[in-house]
């Protein structure tokens, strides 16, 4: 009897070795330099002010361009991702984003910059859906949220990063190297990732069963070095799905809760977290402008992503979305309150607690639960639409936090963020599912039912 993939099962049960260690960190880097250049406008664009090259209106086409490029790469990348594979796409997207930054660099005049910039964007929102899907099919159950959630830690260190290469580089050199060292980056990594596989599980939902039993027997010899390997779990019925199986019951309550909370989190970070020093400005607090406000920001997020990875193995996803949103709702009333004389330890305590809760929504809603969601074959799609979404949705939000803030204050602005995290925990509460510790085999099979489509054959 000729011996069947069972992809899945067999990824499941295998030990931590070098190989899950090697996809975390050639999938990990490209990933860094994408929360690299996310930040990297936040340091370019005062400079870019101050030499002349550029004047406020150019410098919002920046921004405005950069979350339209990523808004178009989410959801394009997902379509090319289920039909051409995670290594092909993942390869792509950081060859035109390596490229696009060195033309950001050599940029003549702001208007080059800006579709430079764009173009940066599409791989940039490509890089967010592919390169959390691609390692949420090789790493097992028992520790998945883990390793998901660092993935997100290395995205969100390119925020302290982005600021302390700046710090020293554009005084004494300008801003085109942080260009350089972002395309530099990209293309080493692209050329390292030559050695990344293909999903297995991906092979096997397309029928090419052969390629995967290879690639599986390959991982299988490499785990096998640190001893004998469990007996994997027998084969399950997955269900089929398409396209249209993302607008029916009931991956379409999945899908619209990722949308939500890929809305909601991006709001708390462009629309927020970044508008805080605003805020304080408003409110007559200088802390805005100290060192301490800056370390706070740096140490917070990281250190946030860090609790999201112990939680969502732990707690569960669920249970820790839903407790950090009721956090973020907690310490965002109280934020809304504080003015002109409150103590500087009181604003950066509390403060610091919020960013803190926000991140680990920040961890688990973009580096594990989202991807979770949605079966083998759709998995891109459904991951890139939520991005999709979730970035479209900073195209107009940010005008709209600052009318609040313009005509309501900091109490305006929390009472709209309320709201979201509101129906972000009634929405995860009755239509979130739970993947803590669950085979991403058996929360595919929970997509049965009448419109759930057949079960996927299963050879043995």
């Amino acid at each position: 009897m000729s011996r069947t993939v069972n992809a899945g099962a067999r990824l499941d049960r295998l030990p931590i070795s070098s190989f899950h260690k090697r996809i975390f960190w050639l999938v990990g880097a490209g990933m860094f330099f994408d929360g690299y250049d996310l930040y990297v406008g936040s340091n370019v664009l005062p400079s870019l002010l101050q030499s002349g090259f550029s004047t406020p209106p150019l410098n919002a086409d920046f921004i405005s361009k950069t979350f339209i490029g990523m808004t178009i790469g989410a959801l394009v990348t997902g379509f090319l991702g289920d039909k051409y594979g995670r290594r092909f796409t993942y390869q792509v997207n950081l060859l035109i984003f390596g490229l696009a930054s060195l033309a950001a660099a050599a940029a003549q005049d702001m208007t080059q910059l800006n579709w430079a910039r764009f173009v940066m964007g599409l791989g940039l929102g490509a890089e967010i859906v592919v390169g959390y899907s691609t390692l949420t099919e090789f790493v097992p159950p028992k520790s998945r949220g883990r390793w998901l959630s660092f993935m997100a830690f290395l995205v969100v260190c390119g925020l302290p990063a982005t600021a302390l290469i700046a710090y020293f580089v554009i005084p004494n050199f300008g801003w085109r190297p942080m260009f350089v060292i972002a395309g530099v980056g990209a293309l080493i990594v692209w050329y390292l990732r030559k050695n990344l596989p293909e999903s297995p599980r991906w092979l096997e939902s397309k029928g090419r069963a052969a390629e995967a039993e290879a690639l599986m027997s390959e991982i299988e010899k490499e785990a096998a070095t640190a001893g004998p390997l469990p007996v994997p779990a027998a084969p399950v019925p997955v269900m089929q799905a398409d396209l249209s199986s993302l607008f029916k019951p009931p991956l379409l309550q999945r899908l619209l809760v990722g949308c939500w909370v890929l809305i909601t989190i991006n709001t708390l970070i462009f629309g927020f977290v970044q508008w805080i020093p605003t805020f304080f400005l408003q409110q007559g607090l200088t802390i805005s402008r100290s060192f301490d406000y800056f370390l706070v920001l740096v140490i917070a997020s990281p250190l946030g992503c860090a609790v999201g990875a112990f939680c969502a193995d732990f707690i569960g996803r669920r249970w820790s979305i839903i407790g950090g949103s009721i956090a973020t709702l907690a310490l965002g009333v109280v934020y809304a309150t504080f003015t002109a004389a409150t103590p500087s330890a009181l604003i950066l305590t509390v403060g610091f607690a919020l960013i803190l809760a926000i991140y680990v929504q920040v961890a688990i809603l973009f580096g594990v639960y989202t991807p979770e969601l949605f079966p083998t074959e759709v998995r891109l799609r459904g991951n890139g639409i939520c991005n999709t979404l979730g970035r479209a949705s900073q195209i107009v939000v940010p005008f709209f936090i600052l009318y609040l803030a313009t005509n309501y204050k900091m109490p305006g602005v929390m009472s709209f963020i309320a709201v979201l995290v509101v129906i972000q925990i009634a929405a995860v509460y009755f239509w979130g599912v739970e993947p803590n510790q669950r085979s991403l085999e058996e929360l595919e099979q929970k997509t049965g039912g009448p419109s759930g489509g057949a079960p996927r054959p299963v050879k043995i």
